[in-house]
């Protein structure tokens, strides 16, 4: 009774982000509060989210149900029911929910039950119980597009620019900018006043250019984040991903965070454990943070934050509790020099 009471004064966090990272923030951090809005990407199109959102016109629900799952009260049940994914048929026949998760068929029907893509978005989390809101960052139909570099053979670079948020791992370049189509996005209302609102403001973990990023493109949520009192920390991804963030460090991201959206988060937190049992899998290495000083802009908190059994994804007890000590840390700091 008393740890329900005390997650339920607890602090206004908003994550920001999408993807698979995010969930494992959201599982962490349900420990010490209800107050949890995770304000989620719509620029995925790719797999059964694309689908259907070229089927409906609806925004893609993947990301939504990730997280829902990750805070809904029955979670192992739900991971496990808005994962199944039905199989692909394999008769020659065609198969209309082959491919498609159990979840994003619910919350589409949910969707089209209320009217609305974020009516649906809210009753399906109160069907299930979910603790926390979970937002979308726009709700308009917006396309993600990066301008990629390749090196070619006669050492030359070529530009392009790549559309969509599923090409763009698959570009074979480095992605030097991303940006949104339509170019200035309406902001949710509710995401921008839970920004201004907050007590922390958490973006990551979770794929760099393709699901913290885009959020961030929204004009008004950055301003949002840029205008409120909140502590703001991004938390920096354990291993690179292929085809976004390759050879990518702690500084890189930075760098490109800063880019993209100067002054969004001045706290960064990294892992400082590599030293595990095996090394991140494929064509990934570990984020490590350089020796010397971070770019000027941003203090990096590190902590040993990695998965020992999935030591290329954060393990969320590790990570709230990290994310939770830079927050109280941060907060004294503050309240000491007021």
């Amino acid at each position: 009774f008393l740890q329900r009471q005390q997650r339920r004064s607890g602090p206004r966090i908003v994550a920001i982000g999408g993807g698979t990272g995010m969930p494992q923030l959201l599982r962490g951090l349900r420990a010490y509060t209800d107050n949890i809005t995770a304000i989620v990407t719509v620029a995925d199109d790719g797999g059964s989210s694309g689908r259907l959102r070229r089927q409906t016109g609806m925004l893609p629900p993947g990301d939504f149900r990730n997280n829902i799952a990750a805070l809904s009260e029955a979670e192992g049940l739900m991971t496990r029911l808005f994962q199944y994914r039905f199989a692909e048929s394999d008769n020659g026949a065609g198969n209309e929910l082959g491919g498609h998760s159990f979840g994003n068929i619910f919350i589409t029907t949910m969707a089209a039950i209320t009217g609305s893509f974020e009516s649906g978005i809210a009753e399906s989390s109160r069907v299930l119980a979910v603790r926390g809101r979970i937002l979308p960052s726009t709700l308009e139909n917006v396309t993600l597009c990066a301008e990629v570099r390749q090196a070619q053979p006669d050492g030359s670079m070529e530009w392009r620019i790549v559309e969509g948020e599923s090409a763009l791992p698959r570009a074979a370049g480095q992605i030097e900018r991303v940006y949104l189509q339509p170019a200035h996005a309406r902001a949710y209302p509710e995401a921008v006043r839970a920004l201004l609102q907050a007590d922390l403001i958490v973006a990551g973990p979770g794929s760099f250019f393709t699901s913290v990023l885009p959020n961030l493109l929204v004009d008004s949520i950055r301003d949002a984040i840029c205008a409120s009192s909140a502590v703001r920390i991004y938390v920096c991804n354990v291993a690179t991903q292929a085809g976004e963030t390759d050879g990518f460090s702690v500084v890189d991201h930075l760098r490109k965070l800063d880019e993209h959206a100067a002054g969004a988060f001045p706290v960064a937190l990294a892992n400082s454990n590599y030293d595990v049992s095996r090394p991140p899998s494929g064509n990934s290495d570990w984020v490590t943070l350089p020796p010397g000083d971070p770019p000027r802009a941003y203090r990096v908190f590190t902590d040993d934050v990695v998965d020992s059994e999935r030591p290329w994804r954060h393990d969320s007890a590790k990570l709230a509790g990290a994310v939770m000590s830079a927050y109280e840390t941060l907060r004294a700091e503050k309240a000491a020099a007021e």
